[in-house]
């Protein structure tokens, strides 16, 4: 063989290695193709009930959990793993790869929208706040804080309540900022704060199993502004084809006899249904 000859068979081997890296590379597995081929996928959740929890026999339910678990099944999916995460650090795990999607109740809101992309929402539901027994403080709503500087008001790390709170002229000095739902209670049972606030479904679960503490009446607007929030499910940014997939199920399931019944139990319902797009939400509609 000739020196040009064996110069051109190198070349020609050189550019077959190439084009089949690049083959393979804009090729990659999905995290969807995975999760089919694998027949199961991991979601973050943060121990907040009724939206997503572990019972005491290690059970994953919850709104959330329950409705991806439908979801993901007439997805071909099948088994569901869910991974405990503070609700503060469920956006960095999700980007991190801990997990694949939050299944937590998530509320759609424009600065998450620039972190990760959501479904459509699965619900929406206004807020209440956590108070003794007999509300001895009467506490109403925000408002009740931003008119007693004396007050103080337990809300969650990483959950909208804290901007609900500045929303409302609650001064900073004011909050209590703790990790998790049983932090939230006991802070009001031994009056580190006067009230804690989170969404209205939440707020009644906590007082239906705490002992000395009950719900305020539901509120849906602070500031003038309505507050009724609306939760989805939270994907990475690359992963469209799983997010899609996911949308395309869930705007069937979402409102139907099968999913009222699944969600009835939790204290969702016809009465939860969301009336926003995620679109909307995430224009700050």
């Amino acid at each position: 063989m000739s020196q040009i000859s064996r110069r051109a068979v190198v070349k020609a081997a050189a550019c077959l290695a190439l084009a089949a890296t690049a083959f393979t590379s804009a090729h990659a597995e999905t995290t969807l193709e995975r999760a089919k081929k694998d027949g199961y996928i991991r979601v973050g959740f943060a121990n907040e009930a009724p939206f997503g929890f572990a019972t005491p026999d290690g059970k994953l339910t919850g709104e959330a959990p329950e409705v991806a678990k439908a979801v993901l099944a007439k997805m071909g999916i099948k088994q569901v793993d869910g991974v405990l995460t503070e609700f503060g650090s469920l956006i960095p795990g999700l980007k991190a790869g801990r997990f694949d999607i939050i299944a937590a109740g998530m509320f759609i809101t424009p600065k998450r929208c620039a972190e990760i992309n959501f479904s459509e929402p699965s619900y929406g539901i206004g807020e209440a706040m956590l108070v003794t027994k007999g509300n001895p403080k009467g506490v109403k709503d925000f408002s009740t804080f931003k008119d007693n500087a004396d007050l103080k008001l337990a809300v969650m790390a990483g959950a909208v309540e804290g901007g609900f709170a500045k929303d409302a002229g609650v001064a900073a000095g004011q909050l209590v900022t703790l990790p998790d739902q049983s932090s939230l209670v006991a802070a009001v049972q031994s009056g580190r704060a006067d009230a804690a606030a989170l969404t209205a479904l939440s707020i009644a679960e906590m007082a239906k199993k705490a002992d000395g503490v009950e719900s305020t009446k539901p509120f849906g607007e602070v500031a003038g502004k309505s507050v009724k929030g609306h939760g989805g499910f939270g994907f990475r940014k690359e992963d469209t084809d799983l997010q899609e997939a996911f949308n395309a199920e869930l705007k069937k399931f979402i409102g139907s006899p099968e999913h009222i019944a699944l969600v009835e139990p939790l204290g969702f319902g016809k009465d939860y249904l969301p009336n926003k797009t995620t679109a909307q939400l995430c224009k700050g509609e």
